[in-house]
Protein backbone atom coordinates (compact mmCIF):
# COMPACT_ATOMS: atom_id res chain seq x y z
CA UNK A 1 0.00 0.00 0.00
CA UNK A 2 1.24 3.46 -0.91
CA UNK A 3 2.10 6.03 1.74
CA UNK A 4 1.15 9.61 0.81
CA UNK A 5 1.56 12.88 2.66
CA UNK A 6 -1.13 15.47 2.00
CA UNK A 7 -0.32 19.11 2.74
CA UNK A 8 -3.12 21.51 3.60
CA UNK A 9 -2.06 24.73 1.90
CA UNK A 10 -3.75 27.21 4.23
CA UNK A 11 -3.68 28.35 7.85
CA UNK A 12 -7.45 28.90 8.05
CA UNK A 13 -9.22 27.31 11.01
CA UNK A 14 -12.08 26.37 8.67
CA UNK A 15 -11.14 25.25 5.19
CA UNK A 16 -12.98 23.29 2.53
CA UNK A 17 -9.54 22.11 1.41
CA UNK A 18 -9.18 20.39 4.78
CA UNK A 19 -12.56 18.74 4.20
CA UNK A 20 -11.43 17.70 0.72
CA UNK A 21 -8.24 16.10 2.03
CA UNK A 22 -10.19 14.32 4.76
CA UNK A 23 -12.54 12.97 2.10
CA UNK A 24 -9.58 11.80 -0.01
CA UNK A 25 -8.05 10.17 3.07
CA UNK A 26 -11.22 8.19 3.79
CA UNK A 27 -12.32 7.47 0.23
CA UNK A 28 -8.99 5.94 -0.80
CA UNK A 29 -8.13 4.25 2.52
CA UNK A 30 -7.98 0.85 0.83
CA UNK A 31 -5.41 2.10 -1.71
CA UNK A 32 -3.10 4.32 0.29
CA UNK A 33 -2.27 5.45 3.79
CA UNK A 34 -2.69 9.24 3.66
CA UNK A 35 -1.52 11.58 6.40
CA UNK A 36 -2.72 15.20 6.50
CA UNK A 37 -0.10 17.76 7.49
CA UNK A 38 -1.15 21.19 8.76
CA UNK A 39 1.26 24.04 7.97
CA UNK A 40 -0.54 26.71 10.01
CA UNK A 41 2.00 26.52 12.85
CA UNK A 42 5.07 26.91 10.66
CA UNK A 43 6.95 30.21 11.13
CA UNK A 44 7.20 32.70 8.31
CA UNK A 45 10.24 32.16 6.12
CA UNK A 46 13.16 34.33 7.18
CA UNK A 47 16.23 32.99 5.29
CA UNK A 48 18.47 31.83 8.17
CA UNK A 49 22.17 32.24 7.41
CA UNK A 50 23.02 28.66 8.39
CA UNK A 51 20.18 27.27 6.24
CA UNK A 52 18.91 25.26 9.20
CA UNK A 53 15.21 24.50 9.13
CA UNK A 54 13.04 25.11 12.22
CA UNK A 55 11.85 21.95 13.95
CA UNK A 56 8.36 21.95 12.41
CA UNK A 57 9.77 22.55 8.91
CA UNK A 58 12.27 19.72 9.33
CA UNK A 59 9.44 17.48 10.54
CA UNK A 60 7.57 18.24 7.32
CA UNK A 61 10.68 17.58 5.22
CA UNK A 62 11.22 14.21 6.91
CA UNK A 63 7.61 13.21 6.26
CA UNK A 64 7.93 14.25 2.60
CA UNK A 65 11.03 12.10 2.16
CA UNK A 66 9.37 9.11 3.82
CA UNK A 67 6.26 9.37 1.61
CA UNK A 68 5.86 7.73 -1.79
CA UNK A 69 4.12 10.86 -3.02
CA UNK A 70 2.67 14.20 -1.91
CA UNK A 71 -0.80 15.67 -2.37
CA UNK A 72 -1.11 19.45 -2.01
CA UNK A 73 -4.53 21.05 -1.67
CA UNK A 74 -4.75 24.82 -1.81
CA UNK A 75 -7.44 27.48 -1.94
CA UNK A 76 -7.07 30.52 -4.16
CA UNK A 77 -6.36 33.89 -2.60
CA UNK A 78 -6.12 36.87 -4.97
CA UNK A 79 -5.48 34.62 -7.96
CA UNK A 80 -2.64 32.75 -6.22
CA UNK A 81 -1.82 30.46 -3.30
CA UNK A 82 -2.01 31.58 0.36
CA UNK A 83 1.10 33.23 1.81
CA UNK A 84 1.57 30.39 4.31
CA UNK A 85 1.95 27.86 1.49
CA UNK A 86 4.42 30.06 -0.38
CA UNK A 87 6.39 30.49 2.86
CA UNK A 88 6.42 26.73 3.41
CA UNK A 89 7.81 26.13 -0.06
CA UNK A 90 10.48 28.77 0.59
CA UNK A 91 11.56 26.89 3.71
CA UNK A 92 11.77 23.59 1.84
CA UNK A 93 13.71 25.05 -1.08
CA UNK A 94 16.18 26.97 1.08
CA UNK A 95 16.92 24.41 3.79
CA UNK A 96 16.58 20.81 2.65
CA UNK A 97 15.20 20.46 -0.91
CA UNK A 98 12.91 17.64 0.28
CA UNK A 99 10.51 17.97 -2.66
CA UNK A 100 13.07 17.31 -5.38
CA UNK A 101 11.89 14.45 -7.61
CA UNK A 102 8.93 13.77 -5.30
CA UNK A 103 5.72 12.88 -7.17
CA UNK A 104 3.09 15.53 -6.46
CA UNK A 105 -0.65 15.67 -7.11
CA UNK A 106 -2.45 19.01 -6.91
CA UNK A 107 -6.00 19.57 -5.75
CA UNK A 108 -7.91 22.65 -4.71
CA UNK A 109 -11.23 23.91 -3.44
CA UNK A 110 -12.40 27.50 -3.56
CA UNK A 111 -15.58 29.41 -2.83
CA UNK A 112 -15.83 30.84 -6.34
CA UNK A 113 -16.99 29.31 -9.61
CA UNK A 114 -13.52 28.73 -11.08
CA UNK A 115 -12.15 26.79 -8.12
CA UNK A 116 -8.41 27.17 -7.64
CA UNK A 117 -7.25 27.03 -11.25
CA UNK A 118 -5.02 30.12 -11.12
CA UNK A 119 -3.55 29.14 -7.77
CA UNK A 120 -2.71 25.71 -9.14
CA UNK A 121 -1.08 27.28 -12.18
CA UNK A 122 1.16 29.40 -9.94
CA UNK A 123 1.86 26.40 -7.72
CA UNK A 124 3.08 24.41 -10.69
CA UNK A 125 5.48 27.20 -11.57
CA UNK A 126 6.81 27.37 -8.01
CA UNK A 127 7.26 23.63 -7.71
CA UNK A 128 9.40 23.67 -10.86
CA UNK A 129 11.91 26.11 -9.32
CA UNK A 130 15.55 24.89 -9.19
CA UNK A 131 15.55 24.09 -5.46
CA UNK A 132 12.11 22.46 -5.45
CA UNK A 133 11.91 20.53 -8.73
CA UNK A 134 9.01 18.32 -7.72
CA UNK A 135 7.62 15.85 -10.24
CA UNK A 136 4.12 17.25 -10.75
CA UNK A 137 1.60 14.92 -12.32
CA UNK A 138 0.62 16.46 -15.69
CA UNK A 139 -2.95 16.95 -16.91
CA UNK A 140 -4.34 16.31 -13.45
CA UNK A 141 -6.03 19.53 -12.37
CA UNK A 142 -8.72 18.67 -9.82
CA UNK A 143 -10.82 21.67 -8.89
CA UNK A 144 -13.86 22.18 -6.72
CA UNK A 145 -15.74 25.43 -7.20
CA UNK A 146 -18.46 26.75 -4.89
CA UNK A 147 -16.82 24.55 -2.27
CA UNK A 148 -19.04 25.75 0.59
CA UNK A 149 -21.88 23.85 -1.06
CA UNK A 150 -19.82 20.91 -2.36
CA UNK A 151 -19.85 18.67 0.72
CA UNK A 152 -22.62 17.18 2.83
CA UNK A 153 -22.69 17.21 6.64
CA UNK A 154 -20.47 14.10 6.72
CA UNK A 155 -17.77 15.71 4.60
CA UNK A 156 -18.63 13.67 1.49
CA UNK A 157 -18.58 15.21 -1.96
CA UNK A 158 -22.16 15.57 -3.20
CA UNK A 159 -21.38 15.51 -6.93
CA UNK A 160 -20.96 11.90 -8.05
CA UNK A 161 -19.31 13.05 -11.28
CA UNK A 162 -16.64 14.89 -9.29
CA UNK A 163 -16.05 11.76 -7.24
CA UNK A 164 -15.54 9.72 -10.41
CA UNK A 165 -13.16 12.41 -11.70
CA UNK A 166 -11.20 12.30 -8.46
CA UNK A 167 -11.05 8.50 -8.55
CA UNK A 168 -9.58 8.58 -12.04
CA UNK A 169 -7.00 11.20 -11.10
CA UNK A 170 -6.04 9.33 -7.93
CA UNK A 171 -5.64 6.09 -9.87
CA UNK A 172 -3.45 7.92 -12.38
CA UNK A 173 -1.40 9.34 -9.52
CA UNK A 174 -0.67 5.87 -8.13
CA UNK A 175 0.70 4.83 -11.52
CA UNK A 176 2.56 8.14 -11.86
CA UNK A 177 4.22 7.55 -8.47
CA UNK A 178 5.43 4.09 -9.54
CA UNK A 179 6.84 5.34 -12.84
CA UNK A 180 8.42 8.45 -11.33
CA UNK A 181 10.10 6.64 -8.46
CA UNK A 182 11.55 4.08 -10.88
CA UNK A 183 13.06 6.90 -12.93
CA UNK A 184 14.33 8.78 -9.89
CA UNK A 185 16.06 5.74 -8.45
CA UNK A 186 18.25 5.57 -11.54
CA UNK A 187 19.31 9.20 -11.33
CA UNK A 188 20.46 10.92 -8.13
CA UNK A 189 22.19 13.84 -9.83
CA UNK A 190 19.25 16.26 -9.54
CA UNK A 191 19.39 16.15 -5.74
CA UNK A 192 23.10 16.91 -5.78
CA UNK A 193 22.65 19.72 -8.30
CA UNK A 194 19.94 21.34 -6.19
CA UNK A 195 21.97 21.07 -3.00
CA UNK A 196 24.77 22.99 -4.72
CA UNK A 197 22.50 25.50 -6.45
CA UNK A 198 22.92 29.15 -5.57
CA UNK A 199 21.08 32.15 -7.00
CA UNK A 200 24.23 34.18 -6.36
CA UNK A 201 26.39 32.10 -8.70
CA UNK A 202 23.87 30.88 -11.29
Amino acid sequence: MKKFLSILGTNSDYSTNRILLQFIQKHFADQAKIEIFEIKNLPAFNKPEDKTAPEEVQKLADKIREADGVIISSPEYNHSVPAILKSTLEWLSYTNQALIDKPVMLTGASYGRLGSSRAQSHLRQMLDAPELKARIMPSSEFLIGYSLQAFDDNGTLKDQQKIKELEQIFNDFIHFVDITNQLVNTNESRQKQAANFSWETN
